[in-house]
C-alpha cells in the first residue's frame, strides 16, 4: 500500500538515479586527456633526459627509469608486427569511441577513459616516432624489478583492464544498470 501518494509501493528505497549521458562522457573524455597528456608529457621528458638503456635509480632497484623503445605488443612480443598492431589499436579506438556515448557509469567512463588515453599515448608513439609512420617504436622507461619495462600509457591501460574486469564481475552495464536488474530489458 502507498503510504503516500507519489512514494515508492516498495519498502526499498529507489537505487540512485544515474549520472547524465553529457556528465558520463565528459568524464571519460577528461580521464582519457589526462591519461593521454601525462603519457606523452612524460615520454617527451624521458626522451630529453635519460640515455638510451643507462639506468638512473629512483628507489635504489625497486624503481628506475631506463629509456627503451618497444617496437612490438606489451612484453615486446609481436616485434615484427607493428603494423598490426597499429591497425588493431585504432580499431579498439574506434570501438571505444563509440561506446563513449552510451555511458552512464562513473566506472566505466574512468575505466575506457584510461583504456582510451593509454591506446591512444602509445597508438601516437608508432604513428609518428621512428623508425617509419605505422613503425613507430613506443617509448618505454619505467622499471620495476623481474617485471618489463613500461610507460604511462601502459599504466592507464592494466589500470582500465582491472577496472573493467571488476565492474564485469560486478555485472555493471555501460548504462550504470546491473544484469540482474529487472528493470532493464537484456
Amino acid at each position: 500500500m502507498q503510504a503516500t501518494p507519489g512514494t515508492s509501493l516498495n519498502d526499498a528505497a529507489d537505487p540512485p538515479a544515474a549520472p547524465h549521458r553529457r556528465h558520463t562522457f565528459v568524464l571519460w573524455a577528461l580521464v582519457a586527456l589526462i591519461a593521454f597528456g601525462l603519457d606523452q608529457a612524460t615520454k617527451w621528458w624521458a626522451q630529453s633526459h635519460l640515455v638510451d638503456g643507462r639506468p638512473r635509480h629512483l628507489i635504489g632497484d625497486l624503481l628506475m627509469l631506463r629509456l627503451t623503445h618497444n617496437a612490438g605488443a606489451a612484453f615486446s612480443v609481436a616485434t615484427g608486427y607493428t603494423i598490426a598492431l597499429t591497425a588493431i589499436a585504432l580499431v579498439v579506438l574506434i570501438v571505444i569511441v563509440s561506446m563513449a556515448g552510451r555511458l552512464r557509469s562513473i566506472g566505466w567512463a574512468l575505466a575506457l577513459g584510461l583504456l582510451f588515453g593509454g591506446a591512444l599515448g602509445n597508438v601516437a608513439d608508432r604513428i609518428f616516432r621512428a623508425p617509419a609512420p605505422f613503425r613507430g617504436h613506443v617509448v618505454d622507461f619505467i622499471e620495476l624489478p623481474h617485471w618489463p619495462i613500461f610507460n604511462v600509457a601502459d599504466s592507464a591501460i592494466t589500470v582500465a583492464a582491472v577496472l573493467i574486469v571488476v565492474l564485469s564481475l560486478l555485472g555493471r552495464r555501460l548504462d550504470g544498470s546491473k544484469v540482474d536488474d529487472p528493470r532493464v530489458d537484456s
